[in-house]
């Protein structure tokens, strides 16, 4: 038998966002913005939708730097690797998409790094946001440039500003 998934919507500085869950975890968080699919479920604020909306409201508020949350996700066995490793940059750290490759032991593999990425489940919390070109520019994010750029100001983090002309572009779709 499957899990039920139920979904929450809350608002947040970046755009309102929507959580989804299993009877156990989170398993999703969306930018309605996004050109993302949106998976269909009940809306109801469950347990674990109600503590992952307070702590994205004390992340945003600036008095959380580390979820605790039950998280699954789905995917191959090289995204989960990606994600994982996701989860172990901290709050004011960036890495490259290059040195992420490195970092779960697959140096060659910066291209299908970067698509794992594009495809994490639960942005924010597995912090995708915190990798950046080797450049020093910043990829797409599900929430798009300005709540990438926002996230790390936010974290404390100097954004270039020879990004401002992609904003004005930038549709939110990243």
């Amino acid at each position: 038998m499957k899990n039920e998934i139920f979904k929450y919507q809350m608002n947040s500085p970046i755009g309102q966002l929507t959580l989804t869950a299993d009877d156990e975890n989170l398993i999703g968080l969306y930018f309605v913005n996004s050109s993302e699919p949106i998976p269909s479920g009940f809306t109801h604020k469950t347990d674990i939708l109600a503590r992952a909306e307070e702590q994205l409201e004390l992340y945003f508020d600036s008095q959380l730097t580390q979820f605790d949350l039950p998280i699954r996700y789905e995917g191959t066995p090289f995204q989960k690797a990606v994600w994982s490793g996701l989860q172990e940059i901290e709050m004011g750290q960036l890495r490259s998409y290059g040195e992420h490759a490195s970092k779960i032991q697959r140096p060659k593999a910066v291209r299908a790094v970067g698509t794992a990425i594009g495809k994490n489940p639960i942005g924010i919390i597995i912090p995708c946001h915190r990798v950046i070109a080797g450049s020093g520019g910043l990829g797409g994010f599900g929430g798009g440039l300005a709540a990438t750029m926002w996230l790390l100001t936010h974290e404390g983090h100097k954004v270039p500003g020879s990004l401002i002309g992609r904003l004005a572009s930038d549709k939110g779709t990243g």
